[in-house]
């Protein structure tokens, strides 16, 4: 099949989830023979069209820049979505589309009615009113924002959603009666073990965007607490995003910076691995998240995580709470006591490994295969 995945962002110029799953999706696609060409914004130097790991990679418009301040650019997200409609020039017999901005959805739904082509759709999580209105602030703006939402997820002739939490809520928010498929996300165990552990570790790591929705600020304030008992425990913060300043700020404010370390984002994602596998918790205090692949990195690695009980974090999935993670409120008082008990009681590596064994790549891969097909 000649497949076209559309993505305003790509991995490794950005390093989300979704860009991860595109990632590991497109390239495992190429390796079984499919002709897979990745449409997004122009992230890497020289020609409009390059290829890596047998897929090619084609800019349809300049680099904007994704986020204005601490929120995602709506002048990025109109700029690309306009792009978009430079596909009905293009070649495919499949067309996937990430679902942000959604504003991509009309041109590309265009695209495909004209070319007699399905459209279909990885939805990552849902928004909805609620969380727009925190997000932009209640008024007109959050209402439209909502609306170009529900709007967009009836364009789709097949959705794929990563988690069973992101399904309910497409039927229950959104009003999605077209088909879903809930194909979740998966990790790399080959990869993952084939890194030897690093020199150095740390008590506790973050890994992901440095966003206010991940509450970063609510662990650090937990490692404030501990650190009045344990003065020696360390946080190590895998990152970057428009939170950083502050959350520097806190650190200083609070006076841990002994205590906890910005690493940024790491160049090879076999740096983190090795990080992980020489430390022993790691914390996801995201009250959004669509999956959760860091949580499962973490296993995989052989460490348990601690992770928020909020209906829209849909990591709360893969918890057997108090086996491969502990599921908390977002209180720091409540984190600090997780992390603790976690730290005087973990299991051995090879036992959170199991938890983290069944989320293969090679198995999500065919599942997504099958929707093609179909």
């Amino acid at each position: 099949m000649n497949i076209a995945i559309i993505s305003d962002s790509i991995y490794p110029y950005f390093k989300g989830g979704k860009e991860k799953r595109i990632n590991e999706v497109s390239t495992r696609l190429a390796t079984r023979g499919e002709i897979v060409t990745v449409y997004s914004m122009h992230w890497w130097k020289g020609k409009n069209t390059i290829k890596e790991n047998g897929v090619t990679l084609r800019a349809i418009s300049p680099l904007y820049p994704l986020y204005h301040g601490n929120r995602r650019s709506f002048k990025e997200a109109i700029l690309f979505s306009l792009h978009c409609i430079t596909l009905i020039n293009k070649k495919f017999d499949v067309i996937e589309v990430d679902h942000m901005p959604h504003l991509v959805l009309f041109p590309l739904k265009i695209v495909c009615l004209l070319k007699g082509k399905k459209m279909i759709v990885t939805w990552h999580e849902v928004w909805g009113k609620e969380y727009w209105q925190q997000y932009i602030g209640r008024g007109m703006r959050a209402s439209v924002a909502y609306y170009i939402e529900k709007i967009s997820a009836q364009l789709p002739d097949t959705i794929i959603s990563v988690s069973e939490q992101t399904t309910k809520s497409l039927r229950a928010s959104l009003g999605v009666k077209k088909p879903i498929v809930t194909i979740g996300n998966g990790i790399d165990m080959k990869r993952i073990l084939s890194n030897k552990p690093a020199d150095r570790g740390a008590d506790v790591v973050f890994a992901g965007r440095l966003l206010s929705h991940k509450h970063v600020d609510v662990l650090i304030h937990s490692i404030a607490t501990l650190a009045k008992t344990h003065q020696n425990i360390s946080l190590w913060i895998i990152g970057e995003g428009p939170e950083k300043t502050s959350l520097q700020s806190l650190v200083k404010e609070l006076g841990i910076e002994k205590n906890v370390s910005f690493l940024g984002f790491l160049d090879d994602q076999n740096d983190m691995y090795s990080i992980m596998q020489a430390s022993r918790i790691f914390v996801l205090p995201s009250t959004r998240e669509g999956f959760g692949i860091a949580a499962l990195e973490a296993n995989a690695c052989g460490m348990p995580f601690i992770t928020i009980d909020h209906e829209q974090n849909a990591t709360k999935e893969l918890v057997v709470n108090g086996e491969n993670g502990i599921l908390i409120g977002l209180d720091q008082e409540e984190m600090a006591q997780a992390i603790e008990k976690l730290l005087n009681t973990a299991k051995d590596r090879a036992f959170y490994r199991t938890y983290a064994e069944k989320y293969d790549w090679n198995r999500i891969v065919s599942e997504i295969q099958n929707v093609y097909a179909s």
